[in-house]
């Protein structure tokens, strides 16, 4: 390093670093997207800096100022990173120098960069978490308002893949609201151990100055304060439960993208997507790709993947920080851009896709759904559970082989299976069987009118949260 940021810290040395190796320990390339969580927390602890006497106030008010305008040429696009300083902290702290002079340098008193990145980090994942919560908020609101717009839409229930029960539409859905609205538990409770300040920590052992660490800890939103030095710069826990709770959801993204893809196809023709959601073929041109949720489906894998990888990394570090610990940023930041525009785009798409209800009633009906109902039918009459099912068993052997849907075999039929069958068992429609889960939880209209008003009270309570 030629700049004078890099030869004050390497001022043990009597050489400069090779040139492939300091581009090789360089993070800059995406570490730079903690720049206004740097910038903020350096200011913080300039002002208790100065308010401890450590430093004067004049000096911690040249150091703020600086530290704005840094900001402001940032988002500027006016300020151009060097590789050669490494990392954001040092790019940052060396147009500080240029900007104010050595004033710049006594804002590292009583802080080390081991506590800074930790910082920063712990604000970076905050911020993460409350952009994934707002954005299952708005997927969730997206879920309800088709669910309503379909409501009396009948389906099959799948088990396999095979048709199982008739459901509705709706109360398909509501599993993903369910999925998401633990997701966003997850983040919440998540969000409990983020919210942790881990500055005055210093390099592993504290610091030897009279620091006031609930001063910076109030001035940066955070609930609470770190109690062993050693923990708090070596922590990386936080980052892997953010990670996890991300893989959780884009597990959920993935199963829904992946009926959407089936349900898309011309063999379901349940929904229809957009055209502004799906691409064509280069040399077919009557395709319709569903590429949006092709691609959620794909990036799901490398959310999972970030999550392995740090925990690879964090397996086998002793105490205390190691600069192993660089590798969680790059994978971070990218399963937070991963995360957040998956949800974005992808509640776009279910936001605007059409249900074919004719096409999937007609499916529905075409099957033989309605056995376990028969065979509820015939347990209703006194038949052992385990010899309806094997009566119905062998009705539903029947009927294929003739070709035949229950509702086309005659009364005799039904009998030569079981004399339980009377003329009544053709009050057993996919309607009738819909409607007869009325217990909590169940697919019935009224349980899904109850489903749907509670979640749209869950909702309703968050946003009045976030109003306030």
């Amino acid at each position: 390093m030629s700049d004078k940021r890099g030869e004050r810290l390497r001022s043990r040395f009597s050489k400069g670093i090779n040139k492939l190796a300091g581009q090789y320990v360089a993070s800059i390339s995406f570490d730079w997207r903690l720049y206004r969580q740097d910038i903020a927390g350096s200011i913080a602890h300039a002002q208790m800096l100065a308010k401890q006497g450590i430093i004067s106030e004049r000096d911690a008010e040249l150091i703020t100022s600086g530290l704005v305008s840094i900001r402001d040429e940032i988002e500027q696009g006016k300020l151009e990173f060097k590789s050669e300083l490494e990392d954001i902290h040092m790019n940052i702290e060396n147009r500080l120098f240029e900007k104010i002079g050595d004033v710049a340098g006594k804002l590292h008193t009583a802080r080390s960069r081991n506590d800074q990145v930790a910082l920063d980090l712990r604000l970076f994942v905050k911020e993460a978490i409350s952009e994934a919560v707002s954005k299952l908020r708005k997927f969730q609101r997206v879920l309800l308002d088709v669910a309503e717009g379909n409501r009396n839409v009948v389906m099959p229930g799948y088990t396999h893949l095979q048709p199982a029960q008739p459901i509705l539409f709706a109360h398909h859905l509501l599993a993903y609201f369910e999925m998401f609205q633990r997701d966003i538990e997850r983040f919440q409770d998540c969000l409990k151990r983020v919210d942790v300040l881990p500055l005055g920590s210093g390099a592993l052992a504290g610091v030897a100055y009279p620091i006031d660490r609930d001063f910076v800890a109030r001035r940066l939103g955070f609930s609470q304060v770190s109690t062993n030095s050693l923990d708090a710069v070596s922590d990386r826990d936080f980052v892997v439960e953010y990670e996890a709770a991300a893989a959780v959801t884009m597990m959920h993204l993935s199963r829904l993208a992946e009926e959407t893809v089936l349900w898309s196809s011309a063999e379901f023709d349940f929904v229809e997507i957009d055209e502004a959601y799906a691409t064509s073929s280069s040399i077919m041109p009557q395709k319709k790709n569903p590429d949006v949720a092709e691609l959620t489906r794909g990036k799901t894998g490398r959310v999972y993947g970030h999550l392995m990888s740090l925990l690879t990394v964090m397996k086998g570090l002793p105490l205390a920080y190691n600069r192993d610990m660089q590798e969680d940023k790059e994978g971070l930041v990218d399963t937070v851009d991963t995360l957040l525009s998956s949800l974005e785009v992808f509640a776009g798409l279910v936001r605007t896709v059409k249900v074919n209800a004719a096409r999937i009633r007609d499916v529905t009906a075409g099957s033989y759904i309605l056995a376990t109902d028969l065979a509820d039918y015939l347990v209703k009459r006194g038949l052992p559970f385990r010899q309806a099912h094997n009566v119905v068993g062998k009705l539903v052997q029947y009927a294929i082989s003739k070709g035949k849907g229950f509702e086309e075999l005659s009364l005799e039929e039904y009998r030569n299976s079981s004399p339980l069958f009377t003329e009544d068992v053709y009050a057993i429609t996919v309607e009738a069987s819909i409607a007869a889960r009325n217990a909590i939880g169940g697919t019935a209209p009224e349980q899904v009118a109850v489903a749907l008003t509670r979640a749209r009270e869950i909702v309703g309570v968050e946003d009045e949260k976030q109003a306030d």
